[in-house]
């Protein structure tokens, strides 16, 4: 009898560890995957400091950074060119992917990002309408500002148009989507209708939108973007825990007492105050947004926990290994960024929507 007892009370016990261990396992796993993201970020880096006509030792360019390298050449090129390409790739990237993240989760959709819902390419026609309507695109001052502000504004309004449907409409997650697609249509057909007025100063500084590029950024520039994406992150990560809510339902949520209102709104604001800093300084940059988040959910789940650190590293690691393919594909030629990270998302954005479909018919 005693034997009986104990044994039962040893498969209590069993019973009872038995999810502590698997949750500590899948910390450990969740974590290290964290730590070897940023592990293979570290040696993009390094590997993009040494791609390049002058060919030079790892060691004199970790140099270079400080302005340290025996060879002044070497500090200039690394200075004025590699390196502010680099964190241009890594602050854009970290923000695209964070924020993908972050509107996959509050629109309950799987295939949300920027430029998926137009939200890029609202920033770009805004971008586009202050370059070529307002001139600002060869003026200082003011004027320049107003690129970010109607990046911002066009941004936006592609926000509450999507905000519209999935409230007040009810459109599914998959008409979203479509939204989405009949959005960045329109969008890029009135920025397309815009350059048929535009000089050939105007036009040469919208090609900067079209194509994307990372290395006409400078260090304030750099600075600007990292102001507005670093606490836009810290914001979303002290929100993970109401993103883990909304996983079980707007109902749970509520009981939970979220403001599920006012959570979306805010974050859609801030998401498309990410978005719109990133267009105006790089231009469009498709699918980022909607590739890290879901590469990163293959390893830790919908734990946004992990889930917001590891987008932003998939994203800065994704952005950067692309950037530094499109400069060692055919140099010295620098083929256009936007181009290259379209050709990586297009593939995955199909399978997701051939993969929901599956499902439901399988359902």
């Amino acid at each position: 009898m005693n034997l009986g007892k104990s044994s039962s009370a040893n498969n209590g016990s069993s019973i009872e560890i038995a999810p502590e261990a698997d949750y500590k396992q899948k910390r450990l796993r969740n974590i290290s995957f964290l730590i070897g993201l940023f592990a293979l970020l570290v040696v993009s880096v390094l590997v993009s400091l040494r791609a390049g006509s002058y060919d030079t030792p790892t060691l004199e360019l970790v140099r270079g950074i400080l302005g340290k390298a025996h060879d002044p050449k070497i500090n200039t090129i690394v200075i004025n060119n590699r390196l502010p390409r680099i964190l241009t790739a890594l602050i854009s990237g970290a923000g695209l992917g964070i924020s993908g993240c972050v509107l996959q989760a509050i629109l309950r959709n799987p295939l949300a990002s920027s430029s998926t819902l137009g939200v890029s390419q609202g920033a770009g026609f805004g971008a586009a309408f202050a370059i070529i309507v307002l001139n600002a695109g060869v003026s200082a001052g003011a004027g320049a500002a107003a690129i970010p502000l109607c990046a911002f504004a066009g941004s936006m309004a592609v926000a509450f148009t999507i905000l519209g449907l999935s409230k007040i409409s009810r459109v599914t997650p998959e008409g979203i989507v479509l939204a989405g697609v009949a959005i960045s249509s329109i969008f890029t057909g009135a920025t397309t209708l815009i350059q048929y007025f535009a000089n050939e100063i105007q036009l040469a500084t919208l090609v900067f939108w079209t194509f994307g590029n990372l290395g006409s950024t400078d260090m304030r520039e750099i600075l600007m973007m990292s102001a507005v994406i670093f606490p836009a992150s810290a914001y979303f990560f002290y929100h993970r825990w109401d993103y883990n809510a909304l996983l079980s339902g707007t109902e749970t949520a509520v009981s939970l007492g979220i403001n599920v209102s006012r959570l979306t709104l805010i974050n859609m604001i801030v998401c498309c105050f990410v978005a719109s800093t990133i267009v105006s300084n790089i231009g469009l940059i498709a699918f980022i947004g909607l590739v890290a988040p879901h590469l990163v959910r293959l390893v830790v789940g919908n734990n946004h926990v992990y889930l917001l650190p590891g987008s932003m590293l998939g994203g800065a690691t994704l952005l950067l290994l692309g950037d530094l393919f499109s400069r060692i594909a055919i140099s010295p030629i620098i083929l256009p960024i936007g181009a290259i990270t379209s050709f990586l998302g297009g593939p995955l954005f199909l399978y997701l929507l051939f993969k929901g479909g599956s499902r439901r018919a399988e359902s």
